[in-house]
C-alpha cells in the first residue's frame, strides 16, 4: 500500500466528526470535512472535501454536498419532497461547491415528474429560513434572502437575487441578473436584469445596480435599457417588438440573452410592466 504523503495526511487529520454527531454507514465524507454536535448525516449522503456542517444540521436522502460549502445550524437538506404527487421514488439534491446555507434553509430533492433532480449550482448564498423546493434548478451565484421561497420546479439562472419574505410560484424562471424585490409574490417569469417588485410582481425596470456590481461596460447597460424600453413599448405586438429587438442588436450577447430566454417556452407567463408604470 503506498503511503500517503504530507498534504494527505494532514487532510485526513483535519476532517472532524463532533462525538454527539450520527453519521450513518454508508455515507460518503470527504478530507478536512468538519461535522458539528447533534448533526445527523444520512446513509446515501456524499460530503466533498472541507464541507462544513454545523450543530443540529440534517442532511438526508441522495444528497450530494460540493467542496467550501459552509452549513448553519438546523438547516434541513434533502428530506422527502413537500409534494402530494410523491410516492418515495428515489430521488437527489446535489449542491455545488462554495455555497453558503445560514439556519433554518430547507432544499428538498426532485420528484419523478421534474427528472428526480434538485440542483443547486456553486458559490451561491441562502440565508435564514430560505426555502429550495423539489425539482428546482439554481445556477451560480444566486442570492435568497431570509424567507425567500422557491415553489416546485422553479429555474433560477446565474446571478440571480430573490429578496427577503418573497413567493416565487410552481415553474417560474428567474433570469440571469435579475432581482425580486422583497415581500414579491411571483407568478411569472422574469427577464434576465429585469427588477421586480410587488404583490403580484410587475416589471419595474432593469438591474442597473447589479450590472455595475458585476462590472458590466456602460455601453452594455445602454443597450439593455434600449432593448427594454423596445420590447415593452406600447406599440405593436409582443412577437412584433421582440423581432425589432433581436435584429437591431443581434451583436449583442446580453441582449440575445434576454431575447431567447422570452422565446424559450415555458408554463408561466411573462412578468412585464404595469400599465401606465
Amino acid at each position: 500500500m503506498p503511503i500517503p504523503d504530507n498534504t494527505a495526511l494532514a487532510q485526513i487529520e483535519a476532517t472532524k466528526i463532533h462525538p454527539t454527531a450520527i453519521v450513518e454507514d454508508g455515507a460518503e465524507i470527504g478530507a478536512g470535512v468538519d461535522i458539528g454536535p447533534y448533526a445527523v448525516i444520512g446513509p446515501e449522503v456524499m460530503l466533498h472535501d472541507r464541507v462544513r456542517i454545523a450543530a443540529h444540521v440534517v442532511i438526508a436522502g441522495k444528497t450530494e454536498i460540493g467542496s467550501d460549502t459552509q452549513i448553519f445550524p438546523f438547516a434541513s437538506l434533502g428530506q422527502a419532497p413537500q409534494d402530494r404527487k410523491y410516492r418515495g421514488e428515489s430521488s437527489r439534491l446535489q449542491i455545488g461547491s462554495g455555497n453558503v446555507i445560514r439556519e433554518y434553509v430547507t432544499m428538498n430533492p426532485g420528484t419523478e415528474q421534474g427528472g428526480h433532480m434538485t440542483r443547486i449550482g456553486d458559490n451561491g448564498l441562502f440565508l435564514t429560513g430560505a426555502h429550495v423546493a423539489h425539482d428546482c434548478l439554481i445556477g451560480n451565484n444566486v442570492l435568497l434572502v431570509n424567507n425567500a421561497t422557491l415553489g416546485g420546479h422553479c429555474i433560477v439562472e446565474d446571478y440571480a437575487s430573490v429578496g427577503g419574505l418573497s413567493a416565487v410560484h410552481q415553474f417560474v424562471r428567474i433570469g440571469a441578473h435579475s432581482f425580486i424585490g422583497g415581500m414579491s409574490g411571483v407568478e411569472n417569469d422574469v427577464i434576465p436584469f429585469g427588477i421586480v417588485l410587488g404583490n403580484r410582481a410587475h416589471l419595474a425596470g432593469l438591474n442597473i445596480v447589479g450590472m455595475k456590481r458585476h462590472n458590466f461596460e456602460r455601453e452594455q447597460i445602454h443597450n439593455l435599457r434600449k432593448a427594454y424600453r423596445m420590447l415593452f413599448a406600447t406599440e405593436g405586438t409582443l412577437v412584433e417588438r421582440l423581432e425589432d429587438v433581436e435584429k437591431m442588436f443581434s451583436d449583442d450577447p446580453h441582449v440575445q440573452r434576454i431575447v431567447s430566454f422570452v422565446k424559450a417556452d415555458s408554463n408561466r407567463s411573462l412578468c412585464v410592466p404595469r400599465e401606465n408604470s
